[in-house]
């Protein structure tokens, strides 16, 4: 929900703060063909604007900003969106008009700015337009999030209302959570109590949790969030701070309710999403693609040095909980699923081959997960990928060990880097994964992967 609305305030954002200069450009060919067109000649140049471009820019981005041109959650409030940015534009035209008063030396056409500046509120109005329309398609050919509620009184169904009335964002509540001492109001709604939370943890049917409670309940959250912990699911809490009370930190708003996001992590930002997505795809294809002969080799000695498939497939868990199928070359003999999902492999262990003990010393048998990283189940750098049945044991042992879930799983880690691979302390492992997960940034990637190279491949605790 909260990285929805980030990609759409960065694309309003980022085209609206080009308008200026793409008016500009607009305006110098409409106001040289009519020039043309009337016999006078074109004496100043398409390149003569170019600084006046640049300063309407800057003084648009603060007068878009000012008047929330580039709001998205103002968006949907207005039918044209004409008068924001007639506001907008006209702020901007004084100061430009100032501008160009007081500057004797910048000889300027005045025919070509009153056309740019119309130019600049017409596609305003129509980047607005467009955008509504862009973004009313994209939720009608999306999935709508799965919503599960918190709460199950009348405050409660009101808030699941006004949810899944949304324009911006596609939600269907699909369940609500009953409270200790909340009465309930619901009519034919499936209803859970926080009892059963463990078991909802398995059946993966909700993509977040909204806790709506009347204020007089707040104090059960502490209560409600340790049972919702076990759902590594993105938490959100709908607050009603009254009108015209914004707060632009852990609160984000959404329409016109705000929410406070209660699991802020950096899998929700731009830069996590876009900058590493780019990067784990760019870095993964560009390792297959320069390790295709040392894969066939691999493949190929697998093949031949022991009886059984090539690759091994493994479920593990990832992002949010979810689980994927994860792919490693085959390092041991073919054996049964439930001894491999639920056993540590062991140092010297008896069930590997000799091939496979010298791929997992070199960590060569991880190849394969790069093509994890291209599906996006994966992460180049990430807290290494459990299997289910450990992830359980860990839940019930183990205080928000969930929580290592908020970002993607990755082929190396923070925690793995520092020797805590394999059958190593899991509170160790997890208080590492932690510090990456909130302090994580693409620096810090870079300098896992340099340490991976350098020396975490060949780690002691490899076998």
């Amino acid at each position: 929900m909260i990285l929805r609305l980030r990609y759409y305030r960065f694309c309003l954002r980022l085209v609206a703060y080009l308008l200026p200069y793409l008016a500009f450009e607009l305006g110098w060919r409409v106001w040289a063909f009519f020039w043309r067109s009337a016999g006078l000649p074109v004496d100043f140049s398409a390149s003569g604007h170019f600084g006046l471009a640049v300063f309407a820019t800057a003084v648009w981005v603060a007068m878009a900003e000012h008047y929330q041109v580039t709001s998205v959650d103002e968006l949907f409030r207005e039918r044209t969106g004409t008068r924001r940015a007639f506001s907008a534009c006209i702020a901007t035209f004084a100061l430009l008009l100032a501008a160009l008063f007081f500057q004797h030396t910048l000889i300027f056409p005045r025919g070509l700015f009153v056309i740019g500046m119309a130019l600049l509120l017409l596609l305003a109005v129509l980047m607005r337009m467009a955008f509504r329309i862009y973004v009313r398609k994209k939720v009608e050919e999306g999935r709508p999030l799965r919503l599960l509620v918190v709460g199950a009184d009348r405050y409660a169904q009101k808030a699941a209302s006004r949810l899944e009335a949304m324009t911006i964002c596609s939600c269907r509540v699909v369940g609500f959570i009953g409270v200790e001492g909340g009465e309930v109001t619901l009519d034919g709604q499936p209803l859970y109590n926080l009892e059963a939370v463990p078991r909802l943890s398995d059946e993966g049917a909700f993509d977040e949790v909204v806790i709506a409670l009347h204020p007089a309940q707040f104090h059960q959250i502490p209560k409600i969030l340790s049972a919702l912990d076990r759902l590594s699911l993105p938490l959100r809490a709908i607050v009603d701070l009254g009108e015209g009370v914004v707060v632009r930190e852990r609160l984000f708003q959404l329409g016109r309710m705000q929410m406070l996001d209660l699991t802020t992590t950096p899998a929700e930002s731009l830069d996590y999403s876009l900058l590493k997505r780019a990067f784990d795809v760019v870095f993964s294809a560009l390792v297959l693609a320069l390790a295709a002969p040392l894969l066939l080799v691999i493949a190929l000695a697998t093949r031949l040095t022991s009886p059984g498939p090539v690759m091994f497939v493994q479920e593990r868990v990832g992002l949010n909980g979810r689980i994927f199928r994860m792919y490693k070359f085959r390092t041991m003999r073919p054996g049964p699923a439930s001894e491999s999902d639920t056993a540590w492999t062991r140092e010297h262990d008896p069930r590997c081959t000799p091939l496979g003990a010298l791929l997992r010393k070199l960590s060569l048998d991880e190849l394969p997960q790069f093509y994890n990283v291209l599906r996006g189940d994966m992460s180049v750098v990430g807290p290494r990928p459990e299997r289910p049945h450990f992830v359980q044991v860990f839940l019930n042992e183990i205080a928000r060990y969930n929580n290592r879930h908020w970002l993607k799983v990755g082929i190396t880690g923070w925690a793995q880097v520092h020797g805590w691979r394999g059958n190593t302390s899991i509170e160790k492992r997890l208080e590492y994964d932690m510090y990456y997960v909130q302090n994580w940034s693409l620096s810090l990637d870079l300098k896992i992967i340099a340490l991976t190279v350098l020396g975490g491949i060949l780690s002691r605790n490899a076998y």
